[in-house]
């Protein structure tokens, strides 16, 4: 039966309005859900998580090629009609909850279309977390910035951060058509394999803390950007200001900076902050 019809079918019998602050836009194509399976290479060897399960088409797809599947899902409405669905599934687990909050067995890939109002803290969950691929559906605006460049209006503190841990692919774009009810915005899948850090920093904590200090002023020239960071750190501008004279690239915007250079640059300051200062 055709995906569209049959997710209205089934909230009809339930008696169920698609909530809005649940981001509760239901994926109804069929050769989308067909893609995402693909681009992850899902075989029985897998063990797979899905986050937002929804009413289960891509859960009962995964199911049919996984060895194993682990799907979350937040809304107990929901997660009474995975549990009739996917009845003849032996190897779905259903957790009921927060996936940010719960706790979630060990997994080797992540195919999923999660809430789009989780898209972020997902992701830094993901990446503190062991896995081999992960296939995702995010709206098409933060999808690009995951991959953005230099310069452009999407690059930001999550491109950094995604492109030191990650592989980023931007696959296929979805119309806001393929989802019901339909959604303001149009959609992209993205797959992101890990990898080990293309640069090195001498202290990842404060490094992704010096990131999202900076990106706070991303337009203005490094020097002066880099005086949010100093302040969430106890130190003055006086303190610091033989070493911003000297930090590399202090005269380039945030926004234009590599995150290689980025890397470099806090390195610098790092050095002479917790040696020089002791």
């Amino acid at each position: 039966m055709e995906l569209l019809k049959e997710t209205k079918r089934i909230l009809s019998v339930y008696r169920i309005r698609p909530k809005k602050r649940l981001s509760q836009n239901f994926l109804v194509r069929e050769d989308i859900i067909e893609k995402m399976i693909s681009y992850a290479s899902i075989d029985k060897e897998d063990i797979v998580l899905e986050v937002g399960a929804g009413l289960g088409f891509l859960t009962e797809r995964l199911a049919r090629v996984a060895g194993q599947v682990i799907t979350a899902e937040i809304d107990p409405k929901l997660v009474r009609i995975l549990a009739s669905r996917l009845r003849n599934y032996k190897n779905v687990i259903i957790l009921r909850g927060n996936i940010l909050k719960i706790p979630v067995p060990e997994f080797d890939k992540l195919v999923s279309v999660p809430p789009y109002s989780i898209s972020s803290p997902l992701i830094f969950w993901l990446f503190k977390r062991n896995y081999r691929c992960a296939v995702l559906t995010f709206q098409e605006e933060f999808a690009r910035r995951l991959a953005a460049l230099p310069g452009t209006k999407d690059y930001g503190r999550l491109t950094v951060s995604v492109y030191y841990h990650a592989e980023t692919d931007l696959l296929d774009h979805i119309p806001k058509e393929c989802f019901w009810p339909t959604p303001e915005v149009n959609s992209m899948i993205v797959r992101l394999r890990p990898r080990k850090p293309p640069f090195n920093v001498e202290n990842e904590e404060m490094f992704f803390s010096f990131i999202r200090a900076v990106f706070t002023q991303k337009n203005k020239k490094l020097k002066n950007a880099v005086q949010v960071f100093f302040n969430e750190i106890g130190f003055s501008k006086d303190d610091m200001k033989q070493v911003i004279d000297s930090m590399p690239f202090n005269h380039r915007r945030v926004r234009e900076l590599m995150p290689e250079e980025l890397g470099l640059a806090f390195n610098y300051l790092n050095k002479a902050i917790f040696h020089s200062f002791k």
